[in-house]
């Protein structure tokens, strides 16, 4: 049988992966700082622990692993990752957890590596207009991230790239853009766009009104969660040496994507503009490269993900609803 190990286990995409893996016929470890929030996980062994140590990486790579899936880190939605409070700990947090996990793979003669960089690295130059035609994967240099988390995902990159050379592991990197469904982080200030959304528009009276950070005309593309574990696994398992995008192509405004949730609900909403972090003015994926690469590319138009996502975030809210009316 063959071993992965999933670190991030407990998180979205963490726990959609260890379930695909599982489903594969693979033994599975997961590691995390937290079981799986919303669902028991599926992996065979689960390690509490906190990576940024040593001896908790030591403990999780015990043994050569077939695939090892690196998605631990600190990061956020924009209401985290854009305030710069919190900057610090993004870079230390998650550079440090590289650092280890490189040099246990690199002891334990586990080679084969993936690790879930972001459309984060892409400079801030390239996304000043909303019609953003799509970010290449050479547009990352001449480097200048809009965020110190972008900047740790870049140092990263090469940081893998780098124990590649220099040690021989086989490095996989992907840059995520976007991604959403259900089980993800959708009340706690760390969601993203699409969970915001859907709660805020699941709370909201049949033609209630919904808050809105900025103008609204900000763009960008959401890719569902099922083809990034697809994209994902394919790209692991092909001899693709450099990084690629997993991302949608299909752009809209942030206004758009309120009225597209509220029309999955059967709502007439009003937005309501207001101040709050907002990042890059326009960001979609260009998938020419992974198409070219693996004869592969992200399809299902973003409303397919949205009517599961509100579907299963609309009950979150019931939940918590008839909880606080139990209190």
């Amino acid at each position: 049988m063959k071993k992965a190990l999933v670190l991030g286990a407990g998180g979205f995409i963490g726990t959609h992966l260890v379930r695909r893996l599982r489903k594969e016929g693979f033994w599975v470890r997961g590691v995390d700082l937290k079981y799986p929030r919303f669902s028991e996980t599926e992996a065979d062994d689960f390690i509490i622990g906190d990576l940024r140590e040593w001896d908790v990486c030591r403990e999780a790579i015990d043994c050569r692993f077939d695939e090892i899936y690196q998605l631990a880190a600190d990061m956020g939605g924009a209401g985290y990752i854009f305030t710069g409070e919190n900057d610090a700990d993004v870079m230390h947090n998650s550079a440090q957890i590289n650092l280890n996990v490189l040099e246990a793979c690199r002891r334990r003669n586990s080679r084969r590596i993936f690790y879930s960089s972001s459309a984060c690295v892409y400079p801030e130059y390239k996304q000043r207009d909303p019609h953003n035609s799509g970010l290449a994967e050479s547009d990352a240099y001449p480097a200048a991230p809009d965020s110190e988390y972008g900047w740790e995902k870049l140092f990263s990159e090469r940081l893998y790239m780098a124990y590649a050379r220099n040690h021989g592991l086989t490095v996989r990197i992907a840059r995520y853009h976007n991604i959403f469904g259900p089980e993800g982080a959708w009340n706690d200030g760390r969601e993203k766009a699409p969970a915001a959304l859907c709660r805020k528009v699941a709370m909201a009276d049949a033609s209630g009104e919904v808050e809105i950070w900025g103008d609204g005309e900000q763009t960008r593309s959401f890719l569902y969660i099922d083809e990034c574990v697809e994209g994902t696994i394919r790209l692991m398992r092909s001899e693709v040496t450099e990084p690629l995008n997993i991302g949608s192509e299909e752009m809209v405004t942030i206004n758009q994507l309120a009225y597209m949730i509220a029309d999955i609900a059967d709502k007439r909403i009003v937005l309501k503009h207001i101040p709050g972090p907002t990042g890059v003015r326009g960001r979609n994926s260009d998938n020419r490269l992974i198409a070219a690469r693996l004869g592969w590319r992200p399809s299902k138009p973003l409303r397919h993900g949205l009517e599961t996502t509100y579907a299963w975030i609309a009950r979150q809210v019931e939940l918590a609803r008839q909880q606080n009316g139990r209190e």
